[in-house]
């Protein structure tokens, strides 16, 4: 086992929320390590929008130039690898990594994100974050007035036919087989002009991660410009649950409104514990969740 270090605060995730927090309390003093295994869920996407100063630029550029502002305060220390397992000690928190480094903090925080599962349908994950996306907010001005469509079915079939609708007026809901919508959903939707189409998908044709066309497995094709979709996904970090972190019935991490976790100490924010995501809204919170853990550790000790 390599030395052991000792932190006010251990960040595990170092993209917008962990790199957000890292600064907050760096510059309230606090002794931070940020702990990150450079794997972001948006890396595959070419631009972020809608966060006001950054619009337009990579993602890489965005947590680049977030990085080196935040390395800049001499009370932040990175590590670069993958947090593996966590417990509690007598004096808060252990954290190993997977190449052998302990490390323990008073308190930890967890922006590590969440990781989409890819449904089985060729094409889907080399469009996605590309072309086949999930934010109207995030991408829908890139693609508006455009052919565009919508996977899904049932309740969010109908709330994002409605959604979407705001960005174009060409718009088609594949339900990927039977539909699961409501008499009603459905003459509400085709009462704007929207189509939906049950043929069940066989690929999606791309360029490069740019969609082109649907297959479907009848043979038919659909021209899109763009597809939303919204995948199922899993936690990217289990060490939350291990340690004791309650997970919503959706499976994000259980927070209260100071972002802190089940288990006292411990807080989480970003995209492992809300559907909002964007990169503006980690960023927030992270902000948030920083200036907090400040106050709650300067009050234990006061």
């Amino acid at each position: 086992m390599k030395e052991h270090k000792y932190f006010d605060v251990i960040i595990v995730g170092g993209s917008y929320s962990g790199l957000a927090a890292g600064m907050a309390l760096g510059r309230a003093l606090r002794k931070v390590l940020i702990i990150d295994s450079g794997k972001p869920c948006n890396q595959q996407t070419p631009h972020s929008h809608n966060f006001i100063t950054q619009d337009g630029k990579t993602p890489q550029e965005i947590s680049t130039l977030a990085k080196e502002q935040v390395a800049k305060y001499d009370t932040v220390t990175f590590f670069d690898g993958l947090a593996t397992s966590g417990k509690k000690t007598e004096k808060g928190f252990e954290i190993q990594t997977a190449s052998g480094e302990t490390f323990g903090a008073k308190k930890l925080i967890f922006a590590t994100g969440v990781t989409d599962i890819m449904p089985d349908i060729p094409g889907y994950a080399a469009c996605w974050g590309i072309s086949v996306i999930h934010c109207p907010y995030c991408h829908g001005y890139e693609v508006k007035n455009e052919r565009t469509g919508i996977l899904g079915n049932g309740e969010y079939g109908f709330e994002f036919s409605g959604l979407i609708s705001n960005w174009t007026k060409d718009l088609t809901l594949f339900t990927n087989g039977p539909s699961t919508l409501t008499a009603e959903q459905t003459a509400k939707i085709k009462s704007h002009h929207i189509k939906i189409v049950e043929s069940e998908i066989e690929k999606l044709e791309h360029v490069q991660g740019y969609l082109e066309k649907i297959i479907f497995s009848d043979g038919t094709t659909a021209q899109l410009k763009a597809l939303y979709a919204r995948p199922a996904f899993k936690q990217h970090c289990t060490i939350p649950e291990t340690l004791g972190c309650e997970l919503t019935d959706d499976g994000y991490v259980k927070i209260d409104a100071f972002q802190k976790t089940t288990v006292p100490g411990i807080l989480a924010y970003g995209d492992n514990t809300t559907r909002m995501r964007s990169v503006a809204n980690a960023v927030a919170m992270g902000t948030a969740a920083g200036a907090m853990l400040n106050r709650e550790i300067i009050f234990e000790e006061f």
